[in-house]
């Protein structure tokens, strides 16, 4: 079950939802196919991981933020975290700043590939269609710390690539099914 949203963040999210439509139409955001079913397929998919992030005040990366799932999303429920937004392509970014903009939302956009960033080592890492969770991992390396944990929205292939991933790196896993789709899952990952 998904939770209510006070009218303040729902009403952000509908500015979100609305700016992804206007902005679908110059800058492909998401697929066409999944565009009128955007609500749910991409944000309240996005939604699921606020539930498991941490009461502390967090510092959190979103790699490849495209459209600005989940990244965005988790911005809008939870402004006590310290969200940073890494995005290489400039019309992206220009998305994610308008939309950050327009619902009055803190997040620092950094235009610049995951490889190429200088960032410190986060509490937490989020990603969504990104690259296979092997990959993910390595982009994570760079920032490995005891404690760092990485929650990855994953579709249908999910579990032959934590069976891949697993083989290459050392950390703990664990699955939550998905609320939104029976054939995906949220992937988290302690360091």
């Amino acid at each position: 079950m998904l939770p209510e949203f006070s009218k303040e963040v729902e009403g952000k999210l509908k500015i979100y939802d609305t700016l992804l439509h206007k902005w679908q139409k110059t800058i492909n955001l998401v697929s066409r196919n999944t565009l009128e079913e955007s609500w749910a397929r991409h944000i309240l998919d996005s939604v699921q991981i606020e539930a498991h992030v941490s009461r502390e005040k967090s510092l959190v990366y979103d790699l490849g933020s495209g459209a600005g799932f989940p990244g965005l999303v988790l911005a809008i429920l939870r402004p006590d975290v310290e969200m940073h937004l890494i995005e290489s392509d400039q019309r992206k970014c220009s998305f994610l700043k308008a939309v950050s903009r327009e619902t009055g939302v803190s997040v620092t956009v950094h235009n610049e590939r995951i490889e190429e960033t200088k960032l410190p080592s986060p509490d937490i890492i989020t990603a969504r269609a990104l690259a296979p969770l092997d990959k993910l991992l390595g982009y994570c390396q760079p920032w490995k710390r005891k404690g760092m944990q990485a929650l990855f929205l994953k579709g249908e292939t999910y579990r032959g690539e934590i069976d891949q991933a697993l083989k290459l790196y050392d950390v703990e896993c664990s699955i939550v099914p998905s609320k939104t789709s029976f054939s995906s899952a949220l992937v988290k990952i302690g360091f």
